[in-house]
């Protein structure tokens, strides 16, 4: 009983002490309840941001590989924009043409990476001319000096050449061939996790 007493009356003494130190200093108050809103804010927006992705993933576009192999060539570049929209890079633009300068599509991803694209299409697909290290090193020359990618891409619905593939990953280039642009079209992960050694995210988000 006496050191129930005692314990008691300590909790008591250390508890007054508390509340005058708290009335001394009410701004910590305003300070706590400040970061449990904000807390409390970044958790909420961090569940819709969630819900919203998963909403868009699930009516996303799909494209099959014949409908891709149909398309022309500035279509096909439509067609990236369009997947890599799907995908969250709300900013995805198409800007090939005469005098691109090695990119057909650019894009910002959720995590503030910047991607440039080239786009090569084959009306035969797989049997079209393979992509060579010549594509690449166009690539290689302007997307980071010139556009300032933090990813740079190559897609095709073809083939691409061995050197190729070996000349992009001594270049930190990244080649996106006809099976991998088969599993991205078909909308069931974004580009950037099919691909190896993206670079980490520029900021951190509620996808991060």
């Amino acid at each position: 009983m006496i050191a129930f007493a005692v314990t008691a009356t300590a909790v008591v003494v250390l508890a007054v002490t508390v509340v005058k130190w708290l009335a001394a200093h009410w701004w910590v108050l305003v300070v706590l309840l400040v970061v449990a809103v904000l807390v409390g804010a970044g958790r909420f927006h961090h569940r819709r941001q969630q819900a919203r992705w998963e909403a868009v993933r699930a009516r996303g576009l799909r494209y099959g590989l014949p409908q891709l192999d149909a398309l022309h060539h500035t279509r096909f570049e439509d067609a990236v924009r369009d997947l890599m929209r799907r995908d969250g890079c709300q900013d995805a633009r198409r800007v090939g043409g005469r005098g691109d300068l090695g990119a057909d599509v650019k894009a910002t991803d959720p995590f503030g990476r910047r991607w440039v694209i080239q786009c090569k299409h084959r009306r035969a697909g797989a049997g079209g001319a393979a992509v060579g290290t010549p594509d690449l090193q166009v690539l290689n020359g302007t997307a980071r000096q010139v556009h300032g990618a933090d990813v740079a891409v190559i897609v095709t619905n073809g083939r691409v050449t061995g050197p190729a593939v070996t000349f992009a990953e001594e270049q930190r280039l990244h080649v996106v061939d006809r099976r991998t642009l088969a599993v991205w079209a078909a909308g069931s992960r974004p580009l950037w996790e099919l691909l190896r050694a993206v670079p980490p995210p520029r900021r951190p988000t509620s996808l991060s």
